[in-house]
């Protein structure tokens, strides 16, 4: 039965008793059945903050005719059906129609696809359904459900807590608070309290830090609180680099577009040429300007990218973000799991002067179990390292983990004393206690400078060792006492250390020369200490330029931070907002910076990043922070994600310098055409046809395979890069198209129509086989092109060669070619190949292999094993 939606109305679910809370949603505390929520969900619909748009195929379709270029040619369609040219009418309204149907069907099937993949790592939630826990995709939740959150979780919509263990939440998203807060579900909220986040309940768009709870849904989708603000929160994201250098060569080819039209119509008034026909043949030729489908061809080529990194345990959640990756020069990771098996283990408990100690496993284990934050490996560690009973302990309060103190305290009962247990960095946890104890010894010493010297000693020397540590502290307290906090962390007791083993993984060595040959430096980013981040950098290779720690760090100016990055590998004891710092001051250098990281912590680093990358196993935060997901927490995974962005985004290139080589200089001889010749070089619905043949025939590029050498560095949007091609490849084809009016006019004579036929042919045929010399920056005949490529450029030159003679020539305006004529047009097409090959490497080595979007990285140095 679907839930009303006056059952709230007059007092919210916050400022009710909870039964009442249940009864108005017909829910309890087992949650729904599957039946019901179906029923709910079908009535309801998903649990989005925006509409799907699966269902406006057709409205989408439509929407592209509202193109300003389609609509001005369906105008000049209008005006041809006006003026009785129904061959013309005929003609340009089927390629406009062809021409819609390619670029909606293709984009499509490249959204789709994309859209699959990210399903594949969907936000899901824990859901009690039939009275079994189950994980569910957070967009099936509905009215009624009842949901466990725990540490890391994205709040999945609008609840009422039932039960609540420690719980704080992050609701800077609602409340711009950038502080947690604690959350309870102690009975109802006074009714004052609806303006702000009641105590009782949790909201869409936050995140819980620490603590669990057990939560009934009262509001999804854009019945929430952030539903209902989401049209003011949203902003458009500050556009990447992919879209700039897409929007700056729209702009350079609108120019161009504009001053050519203008031009080719203000000669053929000049002229006193008809006004219709010399209307429609600027239109024609803007057509022929723009590269309309370049959009489809970015869409289909990002999708197959998409498809192809999946495959590589790469999901990529925003497109774009495959060109970023492709153009990443620096990557900042921290070194467990990505350096590192974390496979951790609990390997030596020792007091401050090193001798072995199991108070400190005592204490350790005790802090570990009775946390309710996001677990780490190291807490896992300590649980698995021996059986404790901790049947006599009961927890009282916890003060949860943050990355500013480095630490997390709980409170525990033993015997009827209390004790604050704190666990945490070493150095942090030793600044905060004022004795200590040895083996064997009840008598605790103060913590003087002779022993903070010994406490010192002993923690480096474990660090040299490759040691992960932790510091192990405590105080007893009040039997009174039931609550603890920050302030409490103070005359502490101190236990030792804990040692950690977590050995280098294998595969690291071989992924870090990889990606140091791709041309992308790794500078590792981390909360552990120098010592113990140096010997994993030992065993693996790698050189350490340089080192900055997080309290060093901490007193630089931003000023002073850039003028050390290029000469440090290793940020050590570093905060989240530094993390996040440094990758602000990175691409604040012009560097394409991409971060790996799974915690809660990481998430403003994610989002600082150009690329954020994540695994699959993160936390909610950070995986929904991420513009992409690794499967596997391995380098060599990243590695190939590298060369996959970079093989998108160069089969995007060819496109793109197709259409501003080639195709640009075949248009630009056509406007100047009209300068000497008595007629129209092309017939308006020529150029039309001539644009479409061309354009089928660029299609399979996404296809398309990509040379070594375009893969080796990191790849940029230069478009100084692709104006000066322009301007050395375009008039190459100038050249040739002049010489082929010569070749018609003064050769054979020809009249209107076999000169509008030979050009037509001639131009197709430069236009089309072009792609063989510039798909690649070896010679052509080194390069394979993808067959599919290579059967629709051959296929559409074969058909532009046979439409003179079949019976539709006559439709556009054409006339059988002789055969000398033929020969002819051959030989000059294959000359203009072979200059256009000279012209491409003539112009690479003089701007340097890496002017193809490429970037110089400063790459990690990485000693090999001898």
């Amino acid at each position: 039965m679907d839930v009303p939606k006056e059952a709230f109305e007059g007092s919210a679910p916050w400022s009710r008793p909870l039964g009442e809370v249940y009864a108005a949603l017909r829910a309890s505390p087992d949650g729904l059945s599957a039946v019901e929520a179906d029923k709910r969900r079908q009535a309801q619909g998903p649990n989005l903050l925006e509409e799907p748009q699966r269902q406006r195929l057709i409205l989408d379709l439509l929407r592209r005719f509202a193109n300003p270029l389609v609509l001005i040619l369906l105008f000049a369609a209008s005006i041809a059906a006006l003026t009785r040219e129904e061959a013309s009418f005929l003609i340009i309204t089927t390629i406009v129609v062809l021409s819609v149907l390619i670029d909606f069907v293709q984009e499509h099937r490249a959204e789709a696809a994309a859209e699959a993949l990210r399903q594949r790592v969907a936000l899901s939630v824990r859901v009690m359904r039939d009275g079994r826990t189950m994980d569910l995709p957070a967009a099936d939740l509905v009215n009624g459900d009842v949901v466990l959150l725990s540490a890391g979780n994205l709040v999945p919509a609008d609840c009422r807590l039932i039960e609540a263990s420690d719980l704080f939440v992050n609701e800077a998203l609602l409340t711009g608070e950038p502080y947690p807060v604690e959350k309870n579900a102690k009975g109802a909220s006074p009714e004052g309290e609806e303006a702000s986040t009641p105590d009782n309940g949790v909201f869409m768009g936050s995140s819980v830090v620490s603590g669990m709870a057990r939560a009934l849904v009262v509001a999804t989708g854009q019945a929430t609180r952030l539903g209902a603000i989401v049209g003011a929160l949203h902003k458009e994201p500050p556009p990447t680099a992919f879209t700039l250098g897409i929007r700056r060569f729209g702009m350079l080819i609108v120019r161009l577009t504009v001053f050519l039209v203008l031009f080719v119509l203000l000669i053929n008034l000049l002229f006193h040429r008809p006004l219709v026909e010399s209307f429609l043949f600027a239109l024609a030729l803007a057509v022929g300007l723009t590269p309309e489908l370049l959009p489809m061809v970015v869409s289909v080529t990002l999708a197959r990218g998409a498809v192809r990194m999946s495959r590589a345990e790469v999901i990529v959640k925003r497109l774009s973000a495959i060109h970023d990756l492709g153009s990443m020069d620096i990557l900042c990771s921290d070194k467990t799991g990505t350096l590192t098996e974390a496979h951790i283990k609990l390997v030596r408990e020792v007091d401050v002067e090193g001798n072995e100690s199991s108070d400190v496993l005592q204490w350790a284990h005790v802090n570990a179990a009775f946390e309710t934050g996001v677990k780490s490996p190291l807490d896992d560690a300590i649980l698995e390292a021996a059986p404790i009973d901790l049947s006599a302990w009961s927890k009282i309060d916890e003060v949860p983990f943050d990355f500013e103190r480095r630490r997390v305290s709980i409170l525990a009962e033993r015997g009827g004393r209390r004790f604050l247990v704190v666990k945490g960095a070493p150095e942090d946890v030793l600044v905060h206690s004022s004795t200590y104890r040895l083996v064997g010894s009840d008598v605790a010493r103060p913590l003087d400078d002779s022993a903070r010297a010994e406490a010192r000693a002993t923690l480096e020397r474990l660090g040299d060792e490759g040691f992960r540590l932790l510091g192990v502290a405590w105080r007893e307290v009040e039997p009174q006492r039931d609550h603890a906090g920050i302030a409490d962390e103070s005359d502490l007791t101190f236990a030792g250390f804990a040692a950690f083993l977590d050995p280098p993984k294998e595969s690291a060595r071989p992924a870090l020369e990889a990606l140091s040959g791709l041309g992308v430096s790794v500078k590792i980013v981390t909360g552990d200490n120098e010592r113990v981040t140096r010997h994993v950098c030992a065993a693996l290779g790698i050189a350490v330029a340089g080192t900055i720690n997080g309290p060093e760090l901490s007193n630089l100016t931003d000023e002073a931070l850039s003028a050390r990055l290029a000469g440090t590998t290793l940020f050590c004891r570093v905060t989240p907002p530094q993390k996040a710092r440094i990758i602000r001051a990175l691409r604040r250098r012009g560097r394409v910076v991409g971060y790996l990281g799974d915690g809660i912590n990481d998430a403003p680093s994610l989002q600082a990043a150009d690329v954020g990358l994540s695994v699959d196993g993160a936390v909610d935060v950070a995986k929904e922070a991420a513009a992409m997901i690794l499967l596997r927490h391995d380098l060599s995974v990243l590695v190939e994600g590298v060369r996959e962005g970079r093989r998108t985004f160069a089969n995007i290139m060819k496109y793109v310098m197709m259409g501003t080589s080639s195709n640009f200089g075949n248009m630009f001889s056509m406007a100047g055409a009209v300068l000497i010749l008595p007629f129209l070089p092309m017939l308006p619905v020529q150029i039309l046809l001539n644009n479409l043949l061309y354009d089928t025939s660029e299609i399979a590029i996404p296809l398309d395979s990509v040379d070594e050498a375009m893969i080796n560095e990191p790849r940029h949007w230069d478009m100084d890069f692709v104006r000066d091609f322009m301007l050395v490849l375009g008039p190459v084809s100038s050249l040739f198209d002049f010489l082929t009016f010569w070749l018609l006019l003064w050769v054979f004579q020809a009249g209107e129509a076999l000169f509008q036929t030979g050009w037509f042919v001639e131009s197709l045929m430069t236009q089309v086989l072009v792609i063989f010399v510039i798909r690649t920056r070896a010679r052509p005949w080194l390069s394979r092109p993808h067959p599919a490529l290579a059967a629709s450029s051959l296929g559409i030159v074969a058909l532009a060669v046979a439409l003179p003679f079949s019976p539709l020539g006559g439709w556009f305006g054409f006339v059988p070619l002789p055969a000398g004529m033929l020969l002819a047009l051959a030989g000059l097409t294959t000359v203009y190949l072979i200059m256009a090959e000279q012209a491409k490497r003539w112009f690479l080595l003089r701007n340097q292999p890496h002017r193809l979007g490429g970037a110089t990285a400063t790459r990690i140095r990485v000693r090999r094993s001898r």
